[in-house]
């Protein structure tokens, strides 16, 4: 049984699917996952063929932004993982550094609340650097005993709408939410 193998991408065409990104990541950041292909293409300086070229539909497009936020929220929590100090304030500390990278951008924010997105390598390495995290703060006393990584993910999918909606306009205030929330996993 033979493989063929895949042949590389020409330079051309992997600056086009960087500025595809580019331009998909700033504007979702800005206006939501409402953004239209054709406002991506505009933006990128590309034809709406050269999108669909790289990304077949809309959502694979959203489904290769959330696989870089994932990568970049478990180099997050796995960089923590190496941290010293006290182990709440080091998961703590990767909590709101995810959220306030989180909540510059309206798309994430609504993909953290509901959008749903395949499995994807970073996300699994996030739940489990995560759960590292958790393990060690509960060790050291500091975190409710019951809480899981599940809670974590409730969590920031309510930080997602908080977020949203703070960003549409609503008196709201994703610190406060945020502050609120982990203060409920704190061991008292």
């Amino acid at each position: 049984m033979s493989t063929i193998a895949a042949r590389p991408q020409r330079a051309d065409a992997r600056r086009n699917r960087e500025r595809v990104l580019a331009a998909a990541a700033e504007l979702f950041a800005e206006n939501g996952l409402e953004t239209q292909v054709e406002d991506i293409a505009h933006r990128a300086g590309v034809g709406v063929g050269t999108v669909y070229r790289h990304f077949a539909t809309k959502e694979a497009l959203i489904a290769a932004l959330a696989e870089e936020h994932f990568e970049r929220l478990a180099r997050t929590a796995e960089a923590a993982l190496v941290e010293g100090g006290d182990p709440w304030d080091v998961f703590a500390g990767a909590i709101w550094r995810g959220a306030a990278h989180a909540a510059r951008d309206i798309a994430w924010c609504e993909i953290v609340a509901g959008h749903a997105v395949p499995e994807i390598a970073g996300q699994k390495r996030l739940v489990a650097a995560t759960a590292q995290l958790i393990a060690r703060a509960q060790a050291a006393g500091s975190m409710r005993k019951d809480a899981s990584v599940l809670d974590i993910r409730t969590i920031m999918c309510g930080f997602g709408h908080v977020a949203a909606a703070q960003r549409a306009g609503a008196p709201l205030d994703w610190e406060r939410y945020l502050t609120i929330a982990l203060d409920g996993l704190r061991s008292r």
